[in-house]
C-alpha cells in the first residue's frame, strides 16, 4: 500500500498585493464639514429606516397640548385660550430639551455595537461623529417646533411679537438644546448601557421641566419651591421665550441662558472630546 503526498500550493504573495492595492493616487482627506454632514445624513437615515423614532417628535407633543390644555386649562388661567398662550412656549422649551437626550442614547447604542471603534480607525476629522448627530438633532427639534406650533395655531395660540419674536424664541431654545446635548454626550460616553443612558436622562429631566413654570405661573408655588424654579434653567429659557414669542423680551432671562449655554459647551464639550479618545 502506498501514500501520496500532494504538491504545497506556492502563491505570488508580490501579484496578489499588487491586485488588492490600488496602484493610482490616495484619495485626499475628507474635510471636517464633509464628514460631519456625512455623519448628521447617516443619523438621519436612521430615523427613515425606523420611523417609530419620530413619536417623540410627532405624538408626544401633541398628548401633552391637548392634556395639559383641557386638563388645567380651566384651573391655572380661567379659560383654555388664555392657559394656551402661556403653555405653548413651555411645551415647546420642554420636548425639545426632552429630545436632546437622544444625541447620548444613540451614541451609547453605537460604541456598545462597535460601531464607534471602526470609525475611531478611519482616517477622518473625529469629532464629526458627534458633530454630525448633533446637527441631525437640530432636524427633531425644527419637527418637534413645528408640530406644536401648529398645534397651538389651531387650537388659538397667538404669538403677540409675530413671526419675528417666535424665530427669536426658538432660536434661544435651540442655542440651549444644542449645549444640553454635549451632557447627553458625556452620558453616552461614561454609561454602560443606553438603558442607564435613559434613566439618567430621566433622572435629570424630571424635576428640571417639572418643577419649573413650564405648567404653572411660579408665584403660585410654595415659597420653598420658588427658589428652586427661579433659578432652574428651564425655567429662564421658558421666561426668555415667552418674552420673545409675546413681545416683551426678558433680557436677564435671556443673558442667563446664553451664558448657561455657553458654560455647559465650555464644560462638557472638552470632557466628551477627551472621554471619546480615551474610550473606557
Amino acid at each position: 500500500m502506498s501514500t501520496t503526498h500532494d504538491a504545497p500550493i506556492v502563491y505570488d504573495v508580490d501579484a496578489i498585493v499588487a491586485v488588492a492595492v490600488a496602484s493610482g493616487d490616495r484619495p485626499p482627506r475628507p474635510s471636517a464639514v464633509s464628514t460631519s454632514l456625512t455623519f448628521a445624513w447617516r443619523a438621519l437615515l436612521k430615523i427613515r429606516h425606523i420611523p417609530e423614532q419620530l413619536l417623540d417628535v410627532t405624538v408626544f407633543p401633541v398628548m401633552f397640548l391637548l392634556m395639559f390644555t383641557y386638563l388645567f386649562g380651566g384651573a391655572v388661567a380661567g379659560s383654555t385660550g388664555a392657559y394656551l398662550q402661556e403653555v405653548v412656549p413651555g411645551i415647546l422649551v420642554m420636548q425639545v430639551a426632552w429630545i436632546s437626550m437622544y444625541t447620548g442614547h444613540t451614541l451609547n447604542r453605537d460604541i456598545t455595537k462597535g460601531v464607534h471603534d471602526r470609525f475611531r480607525s478611519l482616517p477622518l476629522w473625529q469629532p464629526s461623529t458627534l458633530v454630525g448627530p448633533l446637527l441631525a438633532d437640530s432636524a427633531r427639534y425644527t419637527m418637534a417646533s413645528t408640530v406644536i406650533l401648529g398645534l397651538g395655531f389651531v387650537l388659538g395660540f397667538r404669538p403677540g411679537a409675530g413671526v419675528s419674536g417666535l424665530l427669536l424664541g426658538i432660536a434661544v431654545l435651540l442655542v440651549f438644546s444644542f449645549s444640553l446635548s454635549w451632557i447627553w454626550t458625556t452620558a453616552g460616553l461614561l454609561l454602560r448601557s443606553e438603558n442607564a443612558v435613559f434613566s439618567v436622562g430621566n433622572m435629570v429631566m424630571f424635576p428640571l421641566t417639572f418643577v419649573s413654570n413650564v405648567f404653572v405661573p411660579t408665584e403660585t408655588l410654595p415659597g420653598w419651591l420658588q427658589g428652586f424654579v427661579r433659578v432652574n434653567p428651564v425655567t429662564l429659557v421658558v421666561t426668555s421665550v415667552r418674552g420673545f414669542v409675546h413681545g416683551d423680551p426678558q433680557a436677564g432671562a435671556t443673558v442667563a441662558v446664553l451664558a448657561i449655554s455657553a458654560v455647559l459647551v465650555a464644560v462638557f464639550g472638552p470632557l466628551t472630546m477627551w472621554l471619546y479618545r480615551h474610550p473606557r
